[in-house]
Formats: C-alpha cells, structure tokens, sequence
C-alpha cells in the first residue's frame, strides 16, 4: 500500500476556509472529511484541519508515519506575485497608521509565504506523529483544475476555475487532455468575480464565503433594474476581458461594499432576511453580470481550444445558477462539475494531481466519509433510553410516514463530502406542496421563508419532470422544471422562476436512498422527495448520530431513521427547540 495524504494548510493571511483533508491509497481516494463536521464551526474559518487529518488515518487504521507523501493544495510563495498590488493598496491608503498597519501584515504574509509554508505545517503534524512523511507544495488553482477534469469522463476539456483568489490567481482557462492541464489565460487577484460576488453579499447584510449562496437564491425574485445596471457596469467591465477592480482592487472587501454605497446611493442592508425590491433587483443584476462574463468567457475559449466539454471548479461555480447558462451555451455540449467544488474540494486536487487523467475513476458519489455500525446506534438509543423499532420494511414505512407530512432525519452510510447532503446525511419532506417547504423552513431549518429547496429523484424520472435533462448527481447544477410537473413538485421549485437544483439517484449510486425514493413513489406516484442538508441554521451537517439525535429533539423533526433504527416523537409530545436543544446524550 502506498499512502499520500492531502489538505489544505493555514498559513493564509486571508483566512483559511472550508479546510478538509483526503486519504489516497496507491492513487485511489478512500476517505475524506472537511474540518467543520469535526469541529462542528461553520467552514471551519483559520482552523488547521488537525481533526480530518486525525480521521483519515483512524479510517485506515494507520497512523503519520505509514503515509509516504502529503501534498499540500497551496503555494504560499507563489504569493509573491502579487506584492505589487499589496504595496500599491498602501499608497492608496488616507493615513500613516492605516498604511504602517498595511505594510506591517504585507510584511508578515510575504515572510511566511517565502521562509515558513512547510515548517508550519510540520509543527502541526509533529503533534500527531514524527517523523512528519515528505511535503509537497501544490498550486491552488491546478488543484482546482485537477478536481474538473481528472473524475469526470472528458477525453479533452476546457477546463475554467473561478474563486476569490488562490496565491494570486482568481480565474485561470486550462485547456485539459490525456496529457494533463495546460494553462491557457491567468486573471490575477484582485481581479476577482469571487470577490467581486463576495462584496455584494456583504452589502446585502450577509457574510462574505458564506452568503453568496443566499444572494444566489434572492437573485429570481429581482427584475431588470436599469439604474443599478448602469452604474454597476459604470464601475466595472464584463465578458473575456472583464476587470471588476474598482469593487475589489483594495485588502478585503470594505473597499467594495463602500464603493457600493457611494455607486447605489444607499448604505449597506441590515442582516434582517427581510429584502426591498431594491436590494433583490441587485442581487438579480449582480447574479446577470457574473453570467454574462463567465459565459462570454467559456464560449470564446471552448470554440479557441475546439473542446464542447467544460469542466468547471472553484469557490463561484457552487454557484448553480451560473453552472446551468453554461450548461445551455450553444459551444457547450456537457459540463463536469464536481460537488466540492469549492475549497474543501482542494485536498481531492492535491491527491490526484500527480496521477495521469485516465488513472482516476469517474466521480459518480461523494460519499467519501464515516459510517456507524447499527449495533454502535442501538448503543447510542439504549444508553440514552430512546425508543426505536426496527421495521423490516424500513423504507416503505418511511415513505409512508413522509406523504402523510412526516418531516424526516435520515441518517445512513458514509458521509458526503462538500456542502450538499445528497441522501446520507439529509432532512426529508414531502415536494408535492408549498405546506411542506415552509414548515420545513420555519420548524426546521429556521431560515428565511422566501428560500428554496432541492430534491432528489430517480435518474429516470428527470425527463419527466427537468427540462433538458441530464444526469445531476451532485446538486451543483439548476433546471427549469417541466410546467406540466410544477404543481407535483411545490415544496422544490423555485418560487420567482420554476427551476430547482436536483440530485439525480441511480441504484448502484446509493441503494437504500433509491429504495426509499421507490416506495415513495408507489404511495404517491411521485419519485422525489425533498431533500435538505441535515443540520439546523448556522450549523455545519451533522456527522455523528449523537449529532443527529441531539438535532432531532432540537429541531421540528418528527421522525428519524439512524442506519436500521426508526425513532418517533410522539404525538402528543410539544417539546420546544430551547428545550429540547438542552438534552444532554450520553455518547457511546
């Protein structure tokens, strides 16, 4: 056995986001976990992923000094490309304190970028073990790359990966084939539609790196608004040579969200979930803007390098809205987009970056994770004095339970990798009314009621009810769906403009979830379930099933399923989230 193990270091003056770590064997990925489903903090923001690190190996039952190599995702010298625009920021700067502070973290990131990127992270595995195996620094965006082409099915592709900003990379083209990537164009930070995407949500009251998918969502229920368009594109300029500085061009995004309100003439939002008209007709021009670039982009380069196959990776492209007017581009013919598509994603890149294309299995899941034993459940229950049964007809039970309004935890097999629960870790209810959307978003998820869900279906169903349909896996990517099928399908079609973002189940992909969706379709005749991550509002997915347990009596759920077991609450209980979020389990 030949073990290489990969992830992200914290040595990001910027922050570090979405950490995550990989176990390869002999080339073959075997285990993955992001940072946050360990420490159960939100992306996991500046926090070394010590704990998946800890997990691959327990996974395999080695420990540090069995792995012969680790690749770290990033190149912290590589940083040194952009010290211009940093010393540039501080010319610009209103006064000496501002700029010595400036200069002093400039200072500071270039000499760890320069003399410390291995020694760092050297100093954190030697609390794990010693002696720490050979470590490999990576480019960010290759990395990226690596993830679009390698596990999809492509023989040439172009490859385009899109985020904030890697070591001084925010967009690359790559021209992909048997060989490997090519670098074909490199738009350097700042010049950044991650940024640029990133200052609007902060405008709009949400937090940068973990609201854009919310202004994503708002964008529909915008129109075409005339002044906003005007003075966005006064400011910045779109398609193959789009420049968005004068939103991104200085340290963070401030810069960006004041030039905003001096562009807009209004202050920033309050973080209320409560939007004007206003406010959705930007979120509706920013989310125009950043397709309108990406496609012009994308059309240009694919007809340039004669490829229709598109690989698409980065922070932006979970962007779902965005991934399907590529998918409809007339130079397109298929598009890959890998789930973890964002950082958490980089430690998949780093495992397989040194492998031949064709030496990577296609990505058909991403249930990469742990799993727990029934027995190790039953434990749990026992312990805890939880009733549960145990029916040999589980998944006909459930479906039933679901299409009399049921709301389900459903907990089962090995975790997913990446931001989107797709049947293992997953909040489950009836799509057939828009009853069942809001109890979901008031009861359960305590979220803002205008926002939409996804679900799963049979992979042979997607004709019937997708426009264009094709097979979706991942729920990375949006489709109309068929008119004739809206009103089937209430609880997960987009209010303000008919889409939904589904996950597509084959058999083999994941049998017991396919099972479930069979017996629900025998009640209702309806092959899909909504589908939602399992964790409450603010909360990373839950990964264990004391987590599971402790978020089923917390939250609005009235059923939940851990591998065999099947736990109810009862009819007449009225135990309320403060209450019941103070249960304390007993974990075995």
């Amino acid at each position: 056995m030949s073990y290489h193990l990969a992830f992200k270091p914290a040595i990001d003056l910027y922050g570090q986001h979405d950490p995550s770590a990989a176990l390869f064997d002999d080339g073959e990925l075997v285990f993955a976990i992001e940072e946050e489903r360990l420490t159960r903090e939100k992306h996991a923001v500046d926090t070394f992923p010590e704990k998946a690190i800890r997990a691959c190996l327990e996974y395999e039952g080695i420990s540090l000094t069995d792995v012969e190599k680790i690749v770290l995702p990033y190149d912290p010298s590589l940083r040194s490309n952009i010290l211009g625009h940093y010393l540039k920021n501080t010319r610009q700067l209103d006064s000496t304190l501002r700029k010595v502070s400036h200069l002093q973290n400039v200072a500071r990131d270039q000499f760890m970028a320069r003399f410390m990127p291995t020694r760092i992270v050297e100093s954190r595995l030697e609390q794990i073990d010693t002696p720490v195996p050979p470590i490999e620094c990576r480019s960010h965006h290759e990395c990226h790359a690596v993830t679009a082409f390698h596990p999809s099915t492509f023989e040439e592709a172009l490859v385009v990966t899109i985020d904030a900003k890697g070591e001084y990379e925010s967009t690359v083209i790559w021209h992909a084939t048997p060989d490997g990537l090519e670098r074909v164009r490199t738009y350097e930070h700042p010049n950044s539609w991650g940024l640029f995407y990133a200052a609007v949500t902060n405008y709009l009251g949400y937090r940068m790196y973990n609201g854009e998918g919310k202004v994503m969502g708002l964008a529909p229920y915008g129109e075409d608004n005339p002044a906003i368009e005007r003075r966005l594109r006064e400011a910045i300029d779109t398609g193959v040579d789009y420049d968005v500085t004068a939103l991104t061009g200085r340290w963070g995004t401030e810069h960006g969200v004041d030039t905003l309100e001096e562009l807009l003439g209004r202050p920033p939002s309050e973080p209320t979930g409560e939007f004007d008209q206003f406010e959705k007709d930007l979120a509706h021009t920013a989310q125009k803007l950043l397709e309108e670039s990406v496609a012009e982009l994308v059309e240009t380069y694919a007809r340039r390098l004669g490829t229709s196959n598109v690989g698409l990776a980065g922070g932006v492209v979970l962007n779902c809205k965005l991934n399907k007017t590529v998918r409809e581009l007339s130079a397109v013919d298929d598009v890959f987009v890998q789930p973890v598509a964002h950082d958490a994603g980089l430690a998949l890149g780093g495992g397989w970056i040194d492998q031949r294309p064709a030496d990577v299995e296609p990505m058909t899941t991403a249930y990469w994770g742990p799993e727990y034993e029934s027995d190790e459940i039953r434990t749990l229950l026992e312990t805890n004095k939880v009733a549960y049964s145990e029916p040999n007809d589980l998944e006909r039970r459930v479906a039933e339970l679901i299409a009399d309004g049921a709301l389900v935890g459903w907990f089962q097999g090995r975790a997913e990798l990446g931001p989107r629960a797709l049947g293992n870790r997953s909040i489950l209810a009836d799509p057939r009314t828009e009853a069942s959307r809001d109890r979901v978003n008031r009861f359960v998820k305590h979220r803002e009621e205008w926002r939409p869900f996804a679900p799963s279906m049979h992979e042979s169903a997607a004709e019937t009810y997708l426009e264009d349909a094709t097979e979706s896996p991942f729920m990375i990517d949006t489709f109309d769906v068929s008119q004739e099928k809206r009103a089937d399908l209430e609880a997960i079609v987009h209010p303000a403009d008919d889409t939904t973002r589904p996950q597509t189940v084959r058999e083999e992909q994941n049998p017991r979830y396919y099972r479930l969706l069979e017996e629900f379709e025998n009640v209702t005749g309806v092959p899909v379930l909504l589908n939602t991550s399992f964790n409450d509002n603010g909360e990373p997915i839950v990964n264990t099933p004391t987590e599971a347990l402790k978020d089923f009596y917390g939250m609005g759920l009235d059923v939940l399923v851990l591998e065999d077991c099947l736990v109810t609450k009862p009819a007449s209980s009225n135990i309320s989230p403060a209450s019941a979020g103070e249960t304390v389990l007993a974990d075995d």
